[in-house]
């Protein structure tokens, strides 16, 4: 047992230091298999689960594919709600908590996190366990550490799933997840089933492709581990004044709940929290668009998704599984279309912008850059860009 604690510690270390992967990526697939090995036997881990892991491994140009076509992630906030929100996936939700609430109750006293955000994780990951994904997940993360686009992410997720084949908890033949390499009800890499998961139905496993209890209670520690505050709130809608200082509004600005207040935020529904709590004013789709106040435990959730209308939609929707209504939509400017996107990405890099990268994808880096751009332009500083912004720059 002290031996695996220390192998364990030691595994942990690797993959939180500074890594080389960039430098250990593409080349062949056998030269890297190689340097794959080699390292798994100086991190400590075993000779026979390495092999036993390698054996028969090969790459998945599909899973190359899928994560170059991420385009729903384009979608403009109201857009990508509607589509993934649906009546049956709020009636399932319903039905679900009912089932399992001497669950979601245990997790709340343990890591207070709410029902509400456990369900909206687990509708989006997998239907609430019903669609897991079919890709081999070994050949899923080889594929991806070979690939010279994101090694560091997914090079240290190929010797956590060594481990967890030296555990016994993975087959690395047949276990199947998404095409990113996760696994199970609430789609875990690696490492995170490592440092989070967690035996929820006291049967002294973890299995969180086929125990609810196991998933659920994994995500809450999960979600504890990266700094959820508990029993506080994330999201709340609201409705703003027209002669609101937009330039304050986005995630790069906070202020207290009570200064929202006084300014004329107002919440749309209920009322809204302690006034001495952080908030900041988040406008989707610009200022004739939905508007939320969010606070610390909004910002935790970046680190379960990083896309940004995923996580605002993930948000919002726990609150309406917790009896919010249906935002109000507001009647905001046309989204730019993806090549518009991209359009106006190349133009803010070219003004010494870092917006994260051109993808067409209106993430926060280049949201912060577009209401920089509207500032120095005397445009409404929204952070939502238009065609008007668009043709100015």
């Amino acid at each position: 047992m002290r031996t695996a604690r220390s192998r364990l510690a030691a595994l942990l270390l690797a993959l939180a230091l500074p890594t080389t992967a960039a430098a250990q990526c593409g080349g062949s697939w056998q030269s890297f298999l190689f340097g794959i090995k080699a390292e798994a036997r100086g991190m400590g881990l075993s000779a026979a689960a390495t092999d036993r892991f390698l054996q028969g491994a090969r790459q998945d140009p599909a899973v190359l594919k899928a994560d170059a076509a991420q385009s729903i992630f384009q979608k403009p906030f109201v857009d990508f709600a509607r589509q993934l929100i649906s009546a049956g996936r709020i009636n399932n939700g319903a039905a679900n908590y009912k089932k399992y609430k001497s669950t979601f109750t245990r997790i709340q006293r343990d890591y207070g996190v709410s029902p509400g955000i456990l369900l909206a994780f687990w509708a989006f990951e997998t239907d609430y366990g019903v669609v897991q994904g079919n890709v081999n997940t070994r050949n899923a993360l080889l594929t991806l550490a070979h690939d010279c686009r994101r090694p560091d992410l997914f090079r240290p997720q190929v010797f956590a799933a060594i481990e967890l084949t030296q555990r016994g908890d993975i087959n690395p033949a047949t276990t199947t997840g998404a095409w990113a390499g996760e696994i199970g009800m609430v789609q875990f890499l690696p490492t995170e089933i490592i440092r989070s998961g967690t035996d929820g139905d006291g049967d002294g496993h973890v299995r969180l492709q086929t125990s609810a209890p196991d998933a659920l209670t994994s995500a809450g520690r999960a979600l504890s581990r990266l700094g959820w505050q508990a029993n506080q709130p994330w999201m709340t809608e609201v409705t703003v004044p027209s002669n609101l200082d937009w330039a304050a509004s986005g995630l790069n600005h906070t202020a207290s709940v009570s200064a929202w207040s006084k300014a004329g935020v107002k919440a749309r529904s209920g009322k809204l929290p302690s006034g001495s709590l952080k908030a900041s004013l988040l406008l989707p789709m610009g200022r004739n668009g939905p508007a939320f106040l969010v606070y610390p435990n909004f910002n935790v959730l970046f680190e379960w998704n990083k896309s940004f209308v995923y996580v605002t939609t993930a948000a919002y929707f726990a609150t309406r599984l917790e009896g919010a209504p249906v935002f109000n939509a507001g009647n905001p400017s046309p989204a730019l279309s993806g090549q518009q996107m991209i359009a106006l990405q190349k133009k803010l890099t070219a003004r010494g912008h870092d917006v994260g990268g051109i993808d067409g994808i209106l993430g926060e880096m280049t949201r912060e850059a577009v209401q920089s751009e509207q500032v120095r332009l005397g445009l409404p500083a929204d952070a939502w860009p238009t065609t008007d912004l668009l043709n100015r720059l």
